[in-house]
């Protein structure tokens, strides 16, 4: 499916440039060393790079945030600098997830080229998964063009407009594993064929878990379909599975913010009016505040182990330590929420979550 194209031999001679990182360069380099080393900035987009390199052997992936993490409130530590002066690729989420990421790379003094795995995702501006609808200006680039005219190779977001929340659809995941793959592919086209092979399994699973979401909402009336989250993180997810989303505790895309107690007194309100059964806490965020509201909207609260893995992927051991299995988690509680048991996982999506199919 994917074809391996050699880089030319300039940039196989010598270091590439990263260019304006606000750009989220898209082409990949050649490592001039033995080893290609990989750096993923998220838990989700870890996963996707170890997912496609498999057992390739001189290629190493360091992970700059780690399961739990809020990506909000990352500093990168003296060991994650150290990785990125030595990175021959950084893979980022992009949508402005790692606002972090540029002085990280200056106070690294490293200049490796940064792939952006959301290139080609349709984005949602924020606050737009209430309407259920893309704006005409998703995505936007530097300069305006017609559908004709567009060209895959521009892509520069506005920064600080849209939902970086992006893997939520598992479509939307799908593209950015295609990204990485293609990048991996010009980058080592000696282990091209193991990151094709590898790539098309994965996406094989995702299809079949895409599919498997929306069998499992689709036994849910529409009008049933009320969610309700820590913060702002499940956007994609209300757009692509069609939810109608009641609110979050804390109304924003950033889980640091604050929700102030006239926001909190609205949302209960809120939970009352529309019966939404139940609010969900998040693995990265403290469930405090969720644990109240649901008191006092008299709905049940998920936290703890039934919490939703939404900024963060969990650590080892647990359902959410792969991108495949936090989905199928959140999908698994939000369903079970409005009373009706999800579809059969089909055996390839329990694979790639490592659980035992049903």
């Amino acid at each position: 499916m994917r074809k391996a194209t050699p880089l030319p031999a300039a940039l196989m001679a010598g270091a590439v440039s990263l260019g304006a990182l606000s750009g989220c360069s898209s082409t990949a380099p050649a490592s001039t060393e033995e080893e290609l080393r990989i750096v993923a900035t998220t838990t989700q987009v870890g996963d996707f790079v170890r997912e496609i390199i498999g057992e390739v052997d001189g290629v190493s992936v360091y992970q700059l945030l780690q399961p739990g993490v809020s990506p909000h409130a990352f500093d990168p530590s003296a060991a994650d600098l150290v990785a990125l002066t030595e990175a021959d690729i950084v893979v980022e989420n992009c949508v402005d997830f790692e606002p972090w990421l540029e002085d990280a790379l200056a106070s690294a003094g490293s200049d490796p080229v940064v792939i952006d795995s959301s290139d080609g995702v349709e984005l949602l501006a924020y606050g737009e998964e209430e309407e259920h609808e893309h704006s005409e200006d998703e995505h936007d680039h530097e300069e305006e063009h017609s559908e004709d005219e567009h060209s895959e190779d521009e892509h520069d977001h506005d920064h600080g407009e849209y939902d970086p929340h992006i893997w939520q659809s598992v479509a939307d995941a799908e593209i950015m594993v295609d990204n990485i793959a293609a990048a991996l592919i010009e980058a080592d086209p000696d282990n091209a064929d193991t990151y094709s092979t590898n790539a098309d399994a994965y996406l094989e699973a995702l299809q079949e878990l895409d599919a498997w979401i929306i069998a499992s909402v689709g036994q849910v009336p529409v009008e049933s379909r009320l969610l309700v989250t820590s913060h702002d993180a499940l956007g994609y997810y209300v757009d692509r599975y069609d939810l109608e989303y009641v609110g979050a505790v804390i109304p924003s895309l950033d889980d640091s913010a604050e929700a102030s107690a006239q926001e909190i007194d609205e949302l209960v309100a809120l939970i009352k009016e529309t019966g939404a059964p139940a609010v969900f806490a998040e693995s990265s965020v403290n469930p405090a505040a969720a644990e109240t509201i649901a008191a006092e909207a008299g709905v049940t609260v998920y936290s703890g182990d039934d919490a939703l893995y939404a900024d963060s992927l969990g650590v080892e051991g647990t359902p959410g330590a792969t991108y495949v299995g936090s989905m199928l988690h959140n999908t698994e509680l939000i369903v079970g929420s409005w009373g009706v048991e999800p579809e059969p996982v089909p055996d390839a999506v329990a694979g790639a979550a490592n659980v035992d199919a049903d």
